[in-house]
């Protein structure tokens, strides 16, 4: 053969190996309202930037006739793009090809994939969408997706992992998702589940149904397996490409800095008047929150999971920062379980991609409750004090009103290694609110007075004007300035570039033991 013979032969098998399972599988997909996978890649990449890899590779089965039905790619396209510019790695399921399946040489390329973007540095997407192991490999699938999971652990805090359901992801299948650091969903259209409706009914005599069991918003406001759902497949990708905005491409880069246009010395003066003067009654954190970040746009995550606690990324005069803070609109703020959790997920995910944090503070201690108690509160509250000790990267917290108990100590105080700690005026730093600290404290001179009801009154307001206040955690050091609340986005912008180059180290150790 000659040379354009040999080029003919290439451009065929390119042709095939780009049309996946077909055009009518392809029909189907659109259908069903989903992208195939190379259309989902170029959406999320920069345009023309996708380089692939392994475009060729194709099963070794010999079992139940699958010599015979060999498609190139095998179910999974795989390769190396740009996003706003910065290298990034993907991988995407072809639903088309044996329903995505994963076989051993499905594994190997998602395999390839993980080591090179380690040995690089940069991201990997993944972007599933699979019927889960190729039953005609037995074994074999199994070990592909045993792969898998030790390369996700192995990059886990090296590079950052974000993974797409986009489709269905049941059995094993799940796990590799759950050991990344980001899960998107797309409503209607995906699903996660350790075993489906059928075998839950045959099991249990449950009868449900796929979306309730593992849909989208199941996952992200019940489970809190996954951290943002989204309307269709283009949304999802795009959401991704904002994450992928605020992140490094590993863990040895500072994450990107971008000229918002915004005056870091800009003043808000109503944020005077968000915390009420009235201490049960509640407001919406996300107000301080916009209005201190760059052109006030927060890009939230875990929004509809554990709403006592809000998590997710802004920017400061440019500089990337996560934010986590109390939500004094939902249980108080009070810290729970769940709470906990989605905390201490989102501070260790920060701390080990050099995210600086800043904390908002609002909270009256840890919900209290037999069902709190018995569900582990005490060793799930221990994850969040775990991971705000851990962290070395720059901590600024605002306590905007309530700081009591335990749950003072926890939300990064000086105590724990918080670099800077501000206070607004309204800011109540104390072991418990005034009327319980009165009731416990002034019990019997209460029920002696001639008007019990009269002398709590003014003891409970003694104890609030003494202790219900910033000014003796200041005069102790433990508040480092109680600022006017217009001050606010100037003085962390300030405090992040004196922080810029803080360094700070945990003792040498193989790991942690975490509270599990």
């Amino acid at each position: 053969m000659d040379s354009r013979d040999l080029l003919d032969v290439l451009a065929k098998k390119s042709q095939q190996a780009l049309t996946g399972g077909g055009e009518e599988r392809i029909t189907k997909q659109h259908a069903e309202g989903k992208r195939t996978a190379r259309e989902r890649i170029d959406r999320l990449l920069d345009a023309g930037s996708f380089i692939e890899m392994d475009r060729f590779k194709a099963h070794r089965c010999n079992d139940f006739g699958m010599e015979k039905n060999k498609i190139m790619g095998d179910g999974v396209v795989t390769g190396h793009g740009l996003v706003h510019g910065r290298q990034i790695f993907v991988y995407a399921q072809d639903f088309t090809v044996f329903g995505g399946s994963l076989s051993l040489s499905h594994a190997e390329k998602i395999c390839k994939v993980m080591e090179t973007a380690m040995k690089v540095g940069a991201p990997v997407v993944g972007l599933c969408d699979s019927g889960g192991a190729r039953i005609q490999e037995g074994v074999m699938s199994l070990a592909g997706y045993a792969d898998i999971f030790l390369r996700n652990v192995m990059a886990s805090g090296v590079i950052p992992q974000i993974t797409a359901i986009m489709g269905p992801s049941a059995g094993g299948a799940v796990y590799s998702p759950a050991l990344t650091d980001w899960i998107f969903m797309v409503e209607k259209t995906s699903h996660m589940f350790i075993t489906g409706p059928e075998v839950i009914k045959a099991v249990t005599r449950e009868a449900v149904t796929k979306e309730t069991l593992g849909g989208a918003m199941t996952h992200n406001a019940v489970s809190g397996v996954a951290h943002f759902a989204k309307s269709d497949d283009d949304a999802c990708l795009d959401g991704i490409r904002e994450l992928l905005r605020f992140l490094p491409r590993n863990n040895m880069e500072e994450p990107p800095r971008l000229e918002t246009g915004d005056d870091p010395m800009r003043l808000d003066e109503t944020l005077r008047e968000v915390v009420p003067s009235d201490p049960n009654k509640p407001y919406d954190i996300r107000e301080i929150i916009c209005s201190n970040l760059d052109n006030r746009y927060f890009f939230e995550a875990h929004e509809h999971y554990a709403k006592n606690i809000v998590v997710g990324f802004g920017r400061l005069d440019g500089m990337a920062a996560g934010i986590i803070a109390n939500q004094p609109n939902v249980k108080a703020g009070c810290l729970d379980i769940d709470a906990s959790l989605k905390g201490a997920r989102f501070v260790r995910f920060c701390d080990a991609f050099n995210i600086p944090l800043i904390i908002y503070e609002d909270v009256p201690g840890f919900l209290p409750g037999t069902h709190q108690e018995h569900g582990g509160i005490i060793k799930h509250g221990a994850k969040l004090i775990y991971a705000f000790c851990e962290a070395t990267v720059p901590r600024i917290t605002v306590i905007t009103r309530k700081a009591y108990g335990g749950a003072y100590c926890v939300m990064s105080s000086r105590h724990i290694r918080g670099d800077m700690v501000l206070a607004f005026p309204t800011a109540e730093i104390a072991v418990m609110g005034a009327e319980g600290a009165v009731n416990i404290i002034s019990r019997e001179e209460i029920k002696n007075a001639a008007d019990p009801a009269a002398q709590r009154k003014i003891l409970v307001e003694e104890y609030r004007e003494k202790f219900a206040n910033p000014y003796k955690a200041a005069e102790l050091g433990y508040v480092d300035d109680v600022i006017d609340p217009a001050e606010s986005r100037p003085r962390i912008i300030q405090a992040l570039r004196m922080l810029r180059t803080k360094r700070d180290t945990n003792p040498p150790k193989k790991h942690g033991n975490i509270p599990l």
